[in-house]
């Protein structure tokens, strides 16, 4: 859809990323001119929800036409030309060629052809660390009275989050991943006979559940087949989402499973207090099969020990389902110090995609830098071979 996955996403506009220049602050100011609530320029936890990005969406899109940018909708790119370690443009799925020598890169962590793409035309791209896990769902109620006490409910608080972390004592590192507060979780599958899940919510946060990604790191090493190819990471989702479109009947149902059968080695055959969210609906199932062991196991471990943080997160009916595959991209699309692809000059990888950012404000945060660095470049202060200065040119 327009602007991307994360116009269909919880919202969050909060990030981690060090700012010192405050390009985060120029970002929500864009925002709120788009239409967003003023709110988020001074909350510390700004959220809007997919309603009221689209409309944004569409205001920035209409005043990027005007100051005269051009967008092409349903024209993917299946080819970029590359001449002496040069961009020299791409080349769309109907066959038209767009001469271009300066490309910025700025495709989703999900661009999986376009990955296979670069790496068949050359662009160096090199694994990197990446999370696999489930969504959990509580009742929102039992998430509000842990985290507010007896001013669970007030209308000034809202709906309570949570962020959480254990270190298993097999080395991984068990996190909270994207909580939405009053959310749902949702399908986020980008390719036949493949399960995945997230989670959003809308600005007003008023849905029955809470959820949350619980998430085990791997690295690199992890993925079978890391020595022939950079794109391992990608056959090692892919996998996974196989596996879980399998244990889920093979319907886009997503497996399933209560909290207290997961932590009991047992299976689900019917669901308590807490009713899934995710559509088309869950089939309910032993998730044990459904990730690697010691995923499996260190989630297993860290369930109780979010139950000592949070009371009421490993209670039985509390629902898992499976599979979180997408938590960032698998691999990077490695760049110089001047924003330019490490082997291919003009091409300027950004953004979640090319792994350098993890959500939308350090994606736009990216953005911004990649604009700066491609006008310098027009501007002819840094001529893109790297080699002596010059001004502009009709090549630029």
């Amino acid at each position: 859809g327009e602007g991307g996955a994360g116009t269909f996403s919880d919202g969050k506009l909060s990030t981690q990323v060090k700012d010192p220049k405050h390009y985060g602050r120029k970002v929500l100011q864009e925002f709120v001119a788009a239409d967003a609530p003023p709110e988020i320029l001074y909350v510390s936890k700004p959220h809007i929800g997919t309603f009221r990005l689209v409309k944004m969406i569409e205001q920035m899109r209409a005043q990027i036409a005007t100051l005269g940018g051009e967008f092409r909708f349903e024209s993917r790119v299946d080819d970029i030309e590359i001449e002496d370690g040069r961009v020299r443009g791409v080349r769309l799925a109907g066959g038209e060629f767009i001469a271009a020598s300066h490309v910025v890169l700025a495709v989703g962590h999900s661009a999986r052809d376009t990955f296979r793409m670069l790496h068949k035309r050359g662009v160096f791209i090199e694994p990197k660390p990446f999370s696999l896990g489930f969504r959990i769902e509580h009742p929102q109620s039992v998430i509000d009275r842990a985290r507010f006490g007896p001013s669970a409910g007030h209308p000034v608080l809202g709906a309570a989050d949570y962020k959480l972390v254990h270190h298993a004592g097999n080395g991984r590192a068990v996190y909270s991943f994207c909580m939405c507060p009053g959310g749902t979780v949702v399908a986020a599958a980008s390719e036949p006979g493949g399960v995945v899940t997230n989670g959003m919510s809308q600005y007003s946060r008023n849905e029955r559940n809470a959820n949350a990604g619980i998430v085990v790191g791997i690295e690199p090493k992890d993925f079978p087949g890391i020595e022939n190819s950079p794109l391992a990471g990608i056959d090692f989702q892919r996998h996974w989402e196989a596996r879980a479109y399998e244990l889920g009947g093979g319907d886009y149902s997503a497996p399933a499973q209560l909290v207290g059968d997961f932590l009991a080695g047992r299976p689900s055959t019917a669901l308590g207090s807490v009713t899934p969210s995710y559509k088309p609906g869950v089939k309910l199932t032993d998730l044990s099969a459904s990730l690697p062991d010691y995923v499996i196991a260190a989630i297993r471990e860290a369930l109780p020990a979010f139950e000592r943080q949070i009371k009421g997160f490993s209670m039985h009916d509390a629902v898992l389902t499976g599979v979180e595959t997408r938590t960032s991209s698998p691999l990077r699309i490695t760049r110089r110090d001047d924003f330019q692809s490490m082997n291919t000059l003009g091409l300027f990888p950004a953004g979640e995609g090319a792994g350098y950012a993890g959500g939308i404000m350090s994606a736009a945060i990216d953005g911004m830098k990649v604009a700066e660095a491609v006008a310098l470049h027009l501007l002819g202060r840094d001529d893109i071979t790297g080699g002596n200065r010059r001004g502009p040119s009709d090549d630029y």
